[in-house]
């Protein structure tokens, strides 16, 4: 089995007291679990027809029964389209926009819709719940600036967007065109100005390499529990994240962007998505010829990694169970699901579930 699995929601059969604090037990009769798993072959082709009889599911280690499974033609998609502005991203901007625009086209259905952020120096909503032709020309209004980034704040803003707009019984997606990088968000500027107030007076006194290296420390403190926050905050709306870096392999070059690609494939593969990273070539050198060659393979790969997207996308299945067990609020229970008798296919989802009240 690739992946992990997706949990989508719980709803409790009975109403349940109140519990007094976290580490209290959570008595119900049965409590539906709806679990989203992306089935394709060796080649990323989606697999389609599979029925109950087909997947295996335990919770915590012990096997349950699947009460139905859904193909993803008779569930409609939520799809959070998160688009990065910055000076980071910027060289490569205009066949990103075009590319991401055709894809919203491509794979949405009449009864699905996407939601545009732009990623910049805050969160900023492009266009609330839109049909597949005002999502892309969402996309393609979009301007690129030289700000800062919000990263964490924009993918947070995201989540509970669509756990609070997104219908019941939808899939939830949320697609990142980023590097990742996060100089702006409130809790990382914040983390970074407390730190200078701490040194106080002695800020005009330290050295500037000092005074770097206590700023990315603060930094990287605060974007720990960004992580985990945000991490939260995918996990509770239910959503599958997916990134397509457009740094390539020049994210290597710094340790801010590094980490800034470490954050998108720690989302992916605890939600059930991919962090794709293309091999991009430059198309900033002196070689106008050799410009424009690379801006055409660039294109091409881009929208091979956006048709694979569609194809897991297409290849979603819901399967439902009801779960008996007494379990703590917040506890992560593990989830396992597989294909029994095809261990060829490839599957992508994710971990588990939080406990909700």
């Amino acid at each position: 089995m690739l992946g992990l699995v997706t949990f989508v929601g719980a709803q409790t059969a009975t109403p349940t007291p109140k519990p007094k604090d976290e580490d209290e037990i959570i008595k119900v009769e049965s409590r539906l679990v709806v679990v989203p798993v992306s089935v394709t072959d060796k080649d990323g082709q989606p697999i389609l027809g599979l029925t109950a009889q087909d997947f295996r599911i335990s919770e915590e280690g012990r096997n349950q029964t699947i009460e139905s499974v859904g193909a993803a033609a008779n569930v409609p998609l939520e799809i959070a389209l998160l688009f990065d502005v910055s000076a980071s991203t910027d060289k490569m901007f205009k066949f990103e926009q075009e590319t991401a625009a055709k894809f919203l086209q491509d794979v949405m259905r009449p009864d699905d819709r996407a939601t545009i952020f732009a990623i910049g120096s805050k969160v900023q909503l492009v266009a609330p719940r839109e049909t597949a032709e005002r999502a892309a020309a969402a996309v393609r209004s979009i301007v690129p600036t030289k700000d800062s980034t919000a990263f964490f704040d924009t993918v947070g803003e995201a989540a509970e967007y669509l756990r609070r707009t997104a219908r019941e019984g939808t899939r939830r997606v949320i697609v990142v065109v980023s590097d990742g990088e996060d100089t702006n968000s409130t809790q990382i500027a914040k983390a970074i100005q407390d730190g200078y107030k701490k040194i106080g007076d002695r800020i005009n006194t330290i050295d500037s390499k000092t005074l770097y290296q206590l700023t990315v420390a603060n930094r990287n403190d605060a974007s720990d529990r960004e992580r985990l926050r945000v991490l939260r905050l995918l996990q509770n709306a239910d959503t599958v994240f997916y990134s397509i870096n457009p740094a390539g392999s020049s994210f290597q070059l710094n340790k801010i962007s590094v980490y800034g690609q470490e954050n998108m494939r720690k989302f992916a593969e605890e939600t059930g998505g991919t962090a794709f990273l293309p091999k991009f070539q430059p198309i900033d050198t002196k070689d106008g010829y050799q410009n424009t060659i690379s801006t055409r393979k660039n294109t091409e790969l881009l929208d091979r990694i956006f048709r694979q997207l569609a194809n897991e996308l297409r290849s979603q299945y819901l399967i439902q169970f009801y779960s008996e067990s007494d379990f703590p609020l917040n506890k992560f229970v593990k989830l396992d699901v597989g294909v029994s008798k095809r261990p060829e296919l490839r599957m992508r989802a994710r971990q588990g579930y939080y406990v909700k009240k």
